[in-house]
């Protein structure tokens, strides 16, 4: 059975001996993150690497107050929130989906039955406030006050307490459809935060529809985009558009709620790298094989997860931004201080005695290394569909996501390791991969040291690595400019004599299967 909420899933980690109860007072200014960072970097190496989950039962400042901390952060923990054995059996379902076989006889058809249950199990449905637990407290206007919620600092150097684990649910002006997306979210007061909405991210692309909307002309609707660097500077910089469409840009709201701590399936579904016309509540639906329960929200247009601790509703002026940051991220550093929109709250709803859900990112492995474990063998089907070629692919830790994707391909002709390079850059958010290292089939992508290996010694560095320019993750502090930079490509695999390589290509070295099956023997009696 899919988890229904937060709590089964909290009572799952206990009974899987995954969770570990705090009841010393911890503060959430700082320790609780030390605490986490310290469980995720345990075991380092081992089969129990990744610590425990965490529940802060004895919060400084917030009496009664609970936190939960590194409930993704290990493999056995993510198999477990999508109570699967391995990640890849979720990729053989996706697989099955996109390439279904063709029924030829009664067998045939009764096997598609199970795939289309399923397929009846994705779509959301929506509840009737009563039987929403997220309304049990509603709370409006004056009465909202972000400070009683038990909102961590997780770096001394950060620009305040930060929500860390937010699923900020915002409609698509154009289709009408709802994304759910995971943006930082720093507290400004009681009823204002900022809303981490970067460039090339869903929200921020339905930001921009609304100030294209608000333009007269095609001729307008350019200029906003290119004097605002796609709705990033400041509204008032604006030269040369007439009054009318500033002021409607400036005094334009966009309906925005976010969730805080609700089942596992729904929380990964709001990073997953989905295209935009399939919503997260569809994704969520898929990874549980069970509907996603919805309720209208108090005070916007918009349905939020009926089973949530938290639903924080409100809205963002699309004219309207501030300073957001310093912040302690997931490439070990901290991103500098930048204009992003501003989130405004209208109303508060929770269940009783809520429990609040954080996580802190750094200097990997932290929880967010094993998401995007996660990520990469579940998506890797939906690669396929593009560049069939592909073996296997690796997203190590320490590249962060973003910096470093290994891919393993089945070449086929000259020239064919750049061209899935480039066909990486176009796919979604692989666009920021900063560096993709191609190797051959043979080659296992999830041993660093053999990828390693090849690529130093199969590479001549100046026939075999390509540059090009493009977007780059707003994180990148090295890029030449803000979101824009250079990316790089290795060919790592054999090159051919079609490829101008007309040298012998020496055999790597590997003992014959038979030698070692005796050697096999031999070892064991001799106690090797």
């Amino acid at each position: 059975m899919a988890y229904r909420d937060l709590r089964e899933w909290i009572k799952a980690l206990d009974k899987a001996g995954e969770l570990k109860r705090v009841s010393a007072e911890v503060d959430p200014i700082l320790e609780m993150a030390e605490i986490a960072d310290r469980a995720a970097k345990s075991g380092k190496g081992t089969p129990t690497a990744g610590g425990p989950a965490l529940l802060f039962e004895n919060v400084k400042g917030h009496p009664g107050a609970r936190v939960l901390m590194n409930q993704f952060g290990s493999m056995r923990r993510m198999q477990l929130a999508m109570q699967v054995d391995s990640l890849d059996e979720i990729a053989t379902r996706i697989e099955s989906l996109l390439k279904p076989q063709m029924p030829t006889n009664l067998v045939d058809k009764l096997k598609l039955l199970p795939m289309l249950a399923d397929l009846g199990k994705v779509f959301p449905k929506v509840v009737d406030r009563g039987s929403a637990p997220c309304k049990e407290v509603v709370r409006k206007g004056a009465d909202v006050d972000l400070g009683e919620l038990p909102i961590l600092q997780t770096w001394p150097g950060d620009g305040g307490r930060f929500i860390t684990l937010p699923l900020v649910i915002t409609r698509d002006p154009k289709s009408g459809k709802r994304n759910v997306g995971m943006y930082r979210m720093q507290i400004y007061d009681e009823r204002t935060t900022g809303m981490h909405w970067q460039r090339q991210k869903n929200a921020a692309d339905h930001l921009r529809e609304r100030m294209r909307a608000s333009a007269a002309t095609g001729a307008y609707r350019v200029s906003i985009m290119a004097e605002t660097a796609g709705g990033t500077a400041a509204a008032t910089s604006i030269a040369g558009l007439p009054g009318m469409a500033l002021q409607k840009i400036r005094g334009e709201r966009m309906h925005v709620a976010v969730a805080i701590g609700t089942d596992p399936a729904m929380t990964f579904s709001a990073i997953v790298p989905a295209p935009p016309e399939i919503e997260e509540f569809l994704i969520a639906g898929f990874l549980r094989r069970s509907p996603v329960e919805l309720v209208k929200a108090e005070t916007v247009d918009l349905e939020v997860p009926a089973h949530a601790e938290y639903i924080l509703e409100g809205y963002v002026d699309i004219g309207e931004l501030r300073v957001e940051g310093p912040f302690g991220d997931h490439t070990g550093f901290y991103t500098m201080p930048e204009e992003y929109p501003v989130f405004h709250l209208t109303a508060i709803t929770h269940r009783k005695n809520p429990i609040y859900a954080a996580t802190i990112v750094g200097k990997p492995p932290m929880e967010d290394t094993y998401l995007a474990k996660a990520v990469e063998r579940i998506f890797l089907p939906l690669m396929r569909l593009t560049l069939p070629e592909i073996v296997d692919v690796n997203l190590p830790p320490e590249g962060v996501a973003h910096n470093l994707m290994i891919v393993s391909i089945r070449k086929s002709y000259a020239g064919h390791a750049r061209k899935v390079m480039n066909g990486i850059w176009a796919l979604g958010q692989a666009m920021f991969t900063k560096c993709i290292v191609v190797v051959d089939e043979d080659c296992d992508v999830q041993d660093v040291a053999e990828v390693a290996l090849r690529t130093f010694n199969n590479i001549d560095p100046e026939r075999d690595i390509q540059f090009t320019l493009g977007p780059v993750d707003s994180l990148d502090h090295a890029s030449r400019l803000p979101n824009f930079g250079s990316k790089m490509g290795v060919d790592a695999t054999r090159k051919w004599p079609a490829e101008g390589f007309t040298r012998p290509w020496p055999q790597m070295l590997e003992m014959p299967a038979d030698v070692k099956a005796r050697v096999d023997k031999l070892c064991k009696s001799i106690g090797l």
